[in-house]
């Protein structure tokens, strides 16, 4: 006997069964999310659903005693960055009785294309919501997660997410501007940055955060002074080189990752110079790396823990069928003042 998971006063599901021209098995195999229905076919019962207005009740209400599953993608499992995320999502899917299933790396192959059937894996294992952390979607693969009608939330998205998509990231801006800031208090006036991707909307933000607390502070921005190091330690590296070799080198660097400030590290010793004393330093993030260089980092904090979480408890909502008050939710940033930071050296007392 197939049960109908619909409410007392709503359609059964022989009612979608015979709209959609397909048995009632098929329907109930689409309202639970299993892989074996032909996309078409889940098509016609998804339009059906909605023309009649069935309501799904969650797995959970179905069976009480197992927890609710939900995905976390992350874009590595090998970076410190990952592990303050996992220890965020860790906590609060606790706290909500979830269970969470860690998967590295983007689901899609090298041609940009979803890989074939990750949906459908998913849905297979009952995921009842997916978490996903730096990840840069396909317009395909946001159109087959609403196809799927599976909640999810990104956590500080690589790019720009289509409208109505929840996101959580941290104020990225004001970061910049609170790291430009401490170095224009100490007097520094040419400082330069090192920012990540052109196109990710965390770079972009702190970058802009950097300029506008110049410009508020009447000092001219140098493009010259503004270089791209892809978030990567060795091309930072290359980067920090690119502005010693100027005719005027800056005197301090806002670098937009900590990772990125390692390899900016290295370049400023290979060129005999030392941090802070003939350079400044400031980086974003606050990754237990930053506390372990010498000397040790000042640096942006965004919460990461903190952002992994208040992503759970939003994709909560959104299994419950509710949606929050706005799509795009920022934590703020701190500035952490550490060993790297020092005025410019001809105006040390």
């Amino acid at each position: 006997m197939v049960r109908d998971a619909s409410t007392t006063t709503g359609p059964t599901l022989a009612t979608v069964a015979r709209e959609a021209g397909v048995s009632v098995p098929t329907a109930s195999k689409v309202v639970n999310g299993r892989q074996d229905v032909s996309p078409e076919t889940r098509r016609r019962v998804n339009e059906a659903l909605d023309r009649l207005g069935y309501v799904r009740r969650h797995r959970a209400d179905a069976t009480m005693a197992a927890p609710r599953l939900v995905d976390l993608v992350v874009h590595s499992l090998r970076s410190s960055w990952s592990g303050a995320i996992l220890h965020g999502v860790e906590e609060a899917a606790h706290d909500a009785g979830l269970e969470v299933v860690v998967s590295a790396g983007l689901t899609r192959t090298r041609s940009g294309r979803p890989e074939h059937g990750w949906l459908d894996k998913l849905t297979a294992r009952g995921s009842s919501g997916v978490l996903f952390n730096l990840a840069q979607l396909t317009p395909a693969q946001y159109v087959a997660l609403d196809q799927h009608r599976i909640p999810f939330v990104m956590i500080d998205p690589v790019l720009e997410p289509p409208p109505g998509v929840v996101s959580v990231g941290a104020a990225n801006w004001q970061g910049g501007v609170t790291a430009t800031e401490h170095l224009l208090s100490l007097g520094h006036e040419r400082i330069a940055v090192i920012g990540g991707h052109r196109r990710t909307i965390c770079s972009g933000a702190r970058v802009a955060g950097y300029r506008s607390a110049l410009t508020a502070a009447g000092v001219l921005h140098r493009p010259e002074y503004l270089r791209l190091g892809d978030f990567d330690e060795a091309v930072a590296h290359r980067r920090m080189l690119e502005l010693l070799d100027l005719p005027e080198p800056p005197t301090a660097v806002f670098v937009c990752s900590d990772k990125m400030a390692l390899g900016v590290y290295e370049a400023l010793a290979l060129r005999g110079l030392r941090v802070p004393d003939d350079i400044s330093v400031v980086g974003f993030d606050d990754l237990p790396e930053a506390r372990w260089a010498t000397p040790a980092v000042t640096t942006v904090r965004q919460p990461l823990s903190e952002m992994a979480a208040t992503a759970v408890r939003l994709l909560v909502r959104l299994m419950a069928g509710e949606q929050p008050d706005s799509t795009r939710t920022e934590l703020s940033t701190r500035l952490v003042r550490r060993a790297s930071t020092a005025p410019p050296r001809g105006e040390r007392g």
